[in-house]
């Protein structure tokens, strides 16, 4: 039985960003060996206050103890030292650097000025393996890497350091099932070696099954510590958006209609094979596989951003072939890309900027944008999506990756396509801020547009879509039908059981 002091206390955090404050008098205490959640809204608070923990940020006010012992002042540098690793949602890694040079990036040669090659590549297999992906060579570059594997990488770096303290930032968000039960026992097992996890996901399964404890911010403020056993998914979510949120997945009334996108025998030259499949008018046609299964591939191919090899696309009954994305987009056929940052956004632009680019022509009159018109169209779509920001000149990079994928969604709504592919359009957001999202694809679908979801997570697939078309090493393996869509289906046809 592990000890019962806090190896990480948090005392009366407070933290502002100019006027506007992140964090408000916010305690965390986590126990030796426990596994603890720190869950809440997009725009709670969670990161800035494990940047804090990570000294990335400086509080303006409280304490920090770790082991006993207080970080009067904080450094990266320092918190690593004092045995605290963090994990970050969007990755820490040198893509032009190896896996194993990734890993040990701290300590590369351990003693002296030279690196041990050889002993380096073996030390990075062994945490490979610990992790159950001793496939990956510890010689390849990480920016080859897909984002799954990248994680991986980002998972080994940390575990690399020996920390007393894990923070795990949404760590599954891009990993497939089977990736996240490894991952998941892994935690486990840190946990049984007396290593305490602060754990942040918006997948409340997760939390109840490896949490002990759960710890839940709201708009920056402390609201409460529970045991995870005394508390039930309605409640925490009560807990998180302070209200009642009675549907996740909110009844669709859309009409079925013609066929809108029809793809025959699409094939890239890597990663599609001879894929089919159809969509009709109005409806919510869902995407499923594991990480690698060529769904994204598939789509960036009709949307005219990678070129096919061969195949048909015939969108409203003419065969077409987008050269472009802009192609596409002109054709009102739209996609939210998976990758928000380098494909769905301008960081360095404006909020207001990202989400009306696609409406200019809304917001403009004889090529001259009228700014007050444009600043009330923003504000519309945002409020559609219920996105948190301070002001419409801030950059995009100012906000939570949460609140970015909002902008992303609210810039396609813009666009009035009569087609359009989400891809993962809920990773890393809110479970209130997800339930905003699938009544915008639903009000999609009863406006007659022709919609397709890729998602990793199996519930969002069972509860939004009509069907789903299952990809495995990038072919179409299956088609399921609404009645039969269930986890166990997916898996079956996913994984080729």
């Amino acid at each position: 039985m592990q000890d019962e002091y806090n190896i990480v206390q948090m005392n009366n955090i407070s933290k502002r960003f100019g006027g506007v404050k992140a964090l408000t008098d916010v305690s965390l205490n986590v126990k030796k060996g426990e596994i603890h959640a720190l869950i809440g809204e997009n725009g709670a608070g969670k990161s800035t206050l494990m940047k804090i923990l990570a000294g990335a940020y400086k509080r303006d006010e409280g304490e920090i103890i770790i082991d006993g012992n207080e970080a009067k002042s904080t450094s990266p540098k320092k918190m690593i030292d004092m045995g605290v690793s963090v994990i970050y949602q969007e990755f820490m890694l040198a893509s032009d650097l190896t896996v194993a040079e990734n890993i040990f990036i701290d300590n590369m040669a351990e003693s002296g000025v030279f690196v041990n090659w050889k002993e380096l590549k073996r030390k990075a297999k062994t945490q490979l393996e610990r992790l159950g992906f001793g496939h990956i060579n510890p010689e390849d570059t990480v920016g080859d890497l897909s984002v799954a594997y990248q994680q991986i990488v980002e998972i080994c770096k940390c575990l690399a350091r020996n920390s007393k303290v894990l923070v795990f930032d949404e760590p599954t968000a891009v990993l497939t099932f089977s990736e996240t039960e490894k991952l998941l026992s892994i935690i486990r097992q840190l946990k049984a070696e007396g290593v305490s996890i602060i754990y942040i996901s918006h997948r409340l399964e997760e939390l109840f099954e490896i949490c002990d404890s759960i710890t839940v911010l709201k708009d920056g403020g402390y609201v409460d510590t529970v045991a995870t056993s005394k508390i039930n998914k309605d409640q925490l979510v009560s807990m998180m958006v302070g209200r009642d949120i009675e549907q996740l997945f909110p009844e669709r009334n859309a009409e079925i209609g013609e066929e809108i996108l029809r793809v025959e025998n699409l094939s890239t030259s890597d990663m599609v094979k001879e894929v089919n499949f159809s969509v009709r008018k109005g409806e919510v046609v869902g995407f499923s596989g594991l990480v690698g299964a060529g769904r994204t591939e598939t789509m960036r191919a009709i949307f005219g951003a990678d070129k096919k090899s061969s195949g048909k696309v015939i969108y409203f009954g003419e065969e077409v072939n987008f050269k472009s994305p802009k192609d596409a987009i002109r054709n009102k056929f739209g996609l939210v890309p998976e990758d928000r940052k380098k494909q769905g956004l301008l960081l360095e632009q404006s909020i207001r900027m990202n989400t009306t680019l696609s409406a200019m022509k809304k917001v403009k009159k004889l090529d001259i944008i009228n700014h007050k018109k444009e600043k009330a169209y923003a504000k519309e779509l945002l409020a559609s999506v219920s996105t948190k920001y301070g002001s419409l000149e801030d950059n995009a990079n100012s906000l939570s990756g949460g609140n970015q994928q909002k902008i992303a969604l609210a810039k396609w709504l813009a666009a009035d396509c009569d087609f359009i592919v989400f891809d993962e359009p809920t990773r890393g957001v809110d479970v209130g801020a997800k339930t905003e999202i699938y009544k915008v694809i639903n009000r999609l679908a009863e406006e007659g547009v022709g919609v397709i979801v890729i998602a990793s997570e199996m519930p969002e697939i069972i509860g939004l879509c009509d069907r789903a078309i299952v990809m495995r090493h990038g072919s179409v393996v299956g088609e399921v039908p609404k009645e039969d869509l269930n986890e166990d289906n997916l898996i079956k046809l996913a994984m080729g059981v």
